[in-house]
C-alpha cells in the first residue's frame, strides 16, 4: 500500500480495498498572536503511519503549528481533525500524544526508570505492568539495565532516548517532537537520526518533527514540509523536494543550488549569456533556472557554452566544490575528488547546464 499526503484539500487515504484510512487533517488552521499571523489558513492531511518533518526558517510558523496539533495552542481559526474526530479544543492531557521537546524535560531527581514509567503512574498502571513496560522501552531505545541509573549520569544521546522512551511509554496516537536533536553534536544528531526513523518504522506510529535542519529532514521524512511566513511552501516527499522544488525559497533552502536567470531574447531564451534549450512559462519575459551544483559540468571554454573564471576552489574530502563567476553571476559546481577538474583559480572554464537537470521557477 502506497501512502501519501496532500495538500490543500479534505483528501483520505484508500488501501487496497477501499477502506478509508484516517488520519490527521488540518483544515484552515490560523494563529494570530495579537497583530502577527503565526500561520496562515494550513491545509493539511498526514495518513496514519506517516513521518514528517515541518521544515523552515526560524519565524516560519513550524513549532506554533506543533504546539496546535499538541493541545498547547488553541487555533485563531480552523479545526484540527485526527481519526475522524475533530480535537481542536479537545485539552492537551486528553489527547494521548507522547511529545519530546528541545529541552527533553526528564526528571533530575528520578532514575532513568522512574522517569520512563511517571506517564504510566499518573494513569495508574500496576506497579508490574509498568515495570515490564519500562523494560520493554529500555530494550528498544537500546538501554537495556540503565532502569535504575541516575538521570545525570547519562550522556546527551542516552538521555534523548530516555525522553524517547517516556513519550512512547504511553502507545501515543500520535508522535510529536520539536527540534529534539539540536543539542547533539554533529556526529551523534546523525546517528539519533537513524535511530528515531527506525524506531517509527518498526512502532508505526504517526509521528511529526519540527526542525531547521535540512539533513535532518530529508534523512527521516516521508514527507517534508517547507514553511515561510506561517504558510507551507511545499509539501513533498524529500526526493521531490530536492528535484522538483515548487519555487526559489524552496529551492533554495533546500540543499545547494545555483539560481539563475532565464530571460526572453531576440532568438529564444538566454540563460548566462548563451542561448537555452528551456523554455520560458507562457507570455513570461523572465524566469529563475534552479541548477544543483552537482550537475553543473566544468569543461573548456567553447562558444556555444557559458564561459566564466574560476574564483575559489574547495576541496571538502568527499566533495571538491568550484566556485565560478560568469559575467557577475557566481555558479557553483560539485564534483566528487575522483572526478576532480584539472583547473586553478584565475583558470577559464565553460560550463555543461544540462536541460533535463534545470527546473524552471516562476517565482
Amino acid at each position: 500500500m502506497r501512502l501519501a499526503l496532500w495538500r490543500g484539500t479534505r483528501s483520505h487515504l484508500h488501501d487496497s480495498f477501499g477502506l478509508t484510512m484516517p488520519g490527521l487533517e488540518l483544515k484552515g488552521v490560523t494563529r494570530d498572536f495579537g497583530s502577527i499571523r503565526a500561520v496562515n489558513d494550513v491545509d493539511l492531511t498526514v495518513p496514519n503511519a506517516h513521518f514528517v518533518c515541518l521544515l523552515g526558517p526560524s519565524g516560519c510558523g513550524k513549532t506554533t503549528l506543533l504546539r496546535m496539533i499538541a493541545g498547547l495552542d488553541l487555533p485563531t481559526a480552523g479545526s484540527i481533525v485526527l481519526d475522524g474526530d475533530d480535537i481542536t479544543h479537545v485539552p492537551l492531557h486528553k489527547r494521548d500524544f507522547g511529545m519530546v521537546f528541545q529541552s527533553l524535560a526528564l526528571f533530575p531527581h528520578l532514575s532513568v526508570g522512574e522517569n520512563i514509567a511517571y506517564p504510566l503512574r499518573i494513569r495508574r498502571m500496576p506497579r508490574a505492568e509498568q515495570k515490564r513496560r519500562v523494560e520493554e522501552l529500555l530494550t528498544m531505545v537500546h538501554l537495556s539495565g540503565y532502569e535504575r541509573r541516575a538521570v545525570s549520569q547519562l550522556s546527551g544521546g542516552q538521555r534523548q532516548r530516555v525522553a524517547i522512551a517516556r513519550a512512547l511509554s504511553v502507545s501515543p496516537r500520535l508522535f510529536l517532537l520539536d527540534e529534539p536533536l539540536s543539542a547533539l553534536d554533529a556526529k551523534l544528531r546523525e546517528a539519533m537520526q537513524v535511530e528515531l526513523r527506525q524506531l517509527q518504522q518498526r512502532l508505526g506510529i504517526t509521528t511529526i518533527v519540527v526542525t531547521h535542519d535540512q539533513r535532518e529532514a530529508m534523512t527521516m521524512a516521508d514527507t517534508v514540509i517547507v514553511m515561510q511566513g506561517g504558510e507551507i511552501r511545499q509539501a513533498a516527499s524529500p526526493t521531490d523536494i530536492y528535484r522538483h522544488p515548487a519555487d526559489s525559497f524552496v529551492a533554495d533552502f533546500i540543499g545547494s543550488t545555483n539560481l539563475l536567470e532565464l530571460v526572453r531574447g531576440d532568438g529564444g531564451p538566454m540563460l548566462l549569456g548563451r542561448p537555452s534549450r528551456l523554455a520560458l512559462p507562457y507570455a513570461m519575459s523572465r524566469a529563475i533556472v534552479s541548477i544543483r551544483p552537482e550537475d553543473v559540468r566544468i569543461t573548456a571554454p567553447a562558444d556555444d557554452v557559458p564561459a566564466g573564471t574560476v574564483t575559489f576552489i574547495r576541496d571538502l574530502g568527499g566533495t571538491v566544490e568550484y566556485f565560478i563567476d560568469v559575467a557577475g553571476t557566481e555558479v557553483i559546481a560539485v564534483t566528487t575528488p575522483h572526478e576532480r577538474r584539472p583547473v586553478s583559480i584565475g583558470a577559464a572554464v565553460g560550463l555543461l547546464l544540462d536541460p533535463a537537470h534545470c527546473v524552471v521557477l516562476t517565482r
